[in-house]
């Protein structure tokens, strides 16, 4: 048994609430992420040092998700998992330990080697993507690329630990890494910006990683992992990872390489339209992240022991339902960030240098970033749903085909003079065709997904939307006249009470109206709050347990 439960033994209750520690933490880094910002827009404004430190993130980035992201989300848990059951306990035996050991060494040698090359050579690449910075900026962001390289190498090991925990179904001490990692930048802003300016925040990067990695390996240490340096590549499970991660890698560096020419266009549209990119970019990944994340994390192991069990029917329930949830909780945050836009960048970013012109530019692309937060907040789910079927080539296909389409997009949006928000609408409109294709082939390769039930539960969903959005435009317009709209209490007082009095319409409506996802929340709410609750057992029926 590992951590108390066999994964086969997950139940869907489990799933959600798992999903739910989850997105509370993330909900939890996101708020820290959006204070980091807020120091960030404070200190240096939307301008050029800004545009370099973001601008320094993408190499490091790139080479993350092609090495590290990969291999971990596409092989290693699939793989760890028959060496953790083999041991056959809770904590990790020699087996599982030495595995983890020699995936943790071949992944170190190559992480350390590519780190320094990468380093090394940030003067040739890096003006590749920064063209339009002046030259003591370019240089500028050249010197932050070679301080951030020191990131992959710590996220890279992280990455293994964090596949150890969720295998082990440790989800607390996986779910809080992220918010040391943001705290590690917040106390870089804060307590070296203004003695070494823009450096203090990539050496707060650097920290945040070492800490992302460091709460991690005291888990897994505790589990029983003992680390012996042993990189044998031969070793027919690394190997196994090998195989599965080349396409998935390949997927996520078309991802990559399509932040980095974002950069590049960015770049020259103007001082501040990369720090406008990536501070809208990150307000949007709040929803996206707490709800669509956690579910894909939470349901994998599910899902994957269902596809293992060769349980279609299974597999297609257990996805309707969480697209269902997933959908039923993105979707007022949709309405929420659309018609409050001005209010969350205001209250979130609108500090020090960054005045109201940077506001509105940044709410501008939120816009258009909210119309494909559904999208979004899908697709982790949906991949993962073909990594279940140990399909990782299908992914790749799309992810390519939407990047090309994006690109033609993009650049036919900025040329109609849209700048920035052209930018944002081309990744909003790719995200929603990506979906789309994943959707038609996973219909394909398991067939119907439960349409009908999703579509029944989306007409309760977007009336229950529509009535969210004239109560909170109206309530938004009325206290508009009452508070200081010139003031942050003002702002956040408008923005708190129309968006609070929207979301409760949304609850309201959609319960009235029989949802099934809005009972079920309720109702499992009641449960886990009850002394008596309902237990799950193994023949599949309810019983009553304390």
């Amino acid at each position: 048994m590992m951590a108390g439960k066999g994964i086969g033994n997950a139940t869907r209750n489990s799933v959600t609430w798992a999903a739910a520690l989850l997105a509370v933490a993330t909900l939890a880094s996101k708020f820290l992420g959006m204070y980091r910002d807020r120091l960030l827009s404070g200190t240096f404004g939307a301008g050029a040092e800004l545009d370099a430190y973001y601008a320094a993130f993408r190499a490091p980035d790139f080479m993350f998700g092609l090495f590290v992201t990969g291999a971990i989300s596409a092989g290693f848990i699939p793989v760890f998992t028959r060496y953790v059951v083999s041991d056959g306990n809770s904590r990790m035996g020699e087996s599982a330990s030495l595995f983890a050991s020699r995936v943790i060494s071949v992944m170190g040698v190559i992480l350390a080697v590519i780190s320094a090359a990468g380093a090394a050579c940030a003067h040739w690449f890096v003006p590749l993507y920064t063209s339009g910075f002046a030259p003591d900026m370019q240089q500028t962001a050249v010197l932050l690329t070679r301080l951030m390289f020191l990131s992959p190498f710590f996220l890279g090991l992280s990455a293994v630990f964090s596949g150890m925990l969720q295998t082990y179904k440790r989800f607390l001490v996986y779910s809080l890494a992220p918010v040391v990692y943001n705290l590690g930048i917040v106390l870089g802003v804060a307590l070296l910006a203004g003695w070494i300016g823009i450096y203090g925040a990539v050496v707060g990067v650097v920290a945040g990683s070492f800490l992302h990695m460091a709460i991690q390996l005291v888990s897994v240490l505790r589990l029983g992992f003992r680390f012996s340096f042993s990189p044998a590549v031969r070793d027919d499970g690394v190997k196994e990872i090998g195989r599965m991660m080349v396409p998935r890698a390949a997927s996520l560096a078309v991802e990559q390489v399509n932040l980095v020419i974002l950069t590049g266009i960015a770049s020259a549209l103007g001082v501040g339209s990369i720090a406008v990119f990536n501070l809208a970019f990150n307000l949007q990944s709040l929803p996206v992240g707490v709800l669509g994340v956690s579910f894909a994390v939470a349901s994998f192991p599910f899902l994957a022991e269902l596809v293992e069990r060769g349980d279609r029917e299974g597999v297609k329930r257990e996805f309707s339902r969480i697209v269902r949830l997933i959908m039923f909780l993105v979707i007022p945050a949709t309405v929420a960030f659309l018609l409050l836009r001005a209010q969350i960048v205001r209250v979130v970013l609108g500090t020090g240098d960054f005045d109201w012109a940077n506001t509105v530019d940044t709410a501008d692309a939120l816009a258009f970033f909210s119309l494909s937060m559904f999208a979004q907040a899908l697709l982790p789910l949906i991949v993962k749903t073909f990594f279940a079927f140990r399909n990782v080539r299908l992914p790749l296909i799309v992810a390519a085909s939407s990047v090309v389409f994006e690109r033609l997009l993009a650049w036919k949006l900025v040329g109609m003079g849209m700048g920035t928000s052209g930018l944002v609408l081309a990744y909003s409109v790719s995200a929603a065709l990506r979906i789309v294709l994943l959707w038609a082939l996973l219909r394909m390769l398991i067939g119907a997904l439960d349409e009908g039930r999703i579509v029944k539960s989306l007409s309760v969903m977007v009336t229950a939307a529509i009535a969210m959005g004239l109560a909170l435009q109206g309530i938004k317009t009325v206290l508009g006249g009452v508070v200081d709209m010139q003031t942050f209490t003002g702002v956040f007082t408008q923005g708190a009470l129309a968006g609070t009095a929207g979301i409760a319409v949304y609850f309201v409506v959609t319960y009235l109206l029989g949802s099934e996802e809005s009972r079920r929340l309720i109702g499992m709410a009641r449960a886990r709050l009850s002394p008596v609750r309902a237990v799950t057992s193994p023949d599949g029926s309810e019983t009553e347990g304390v």
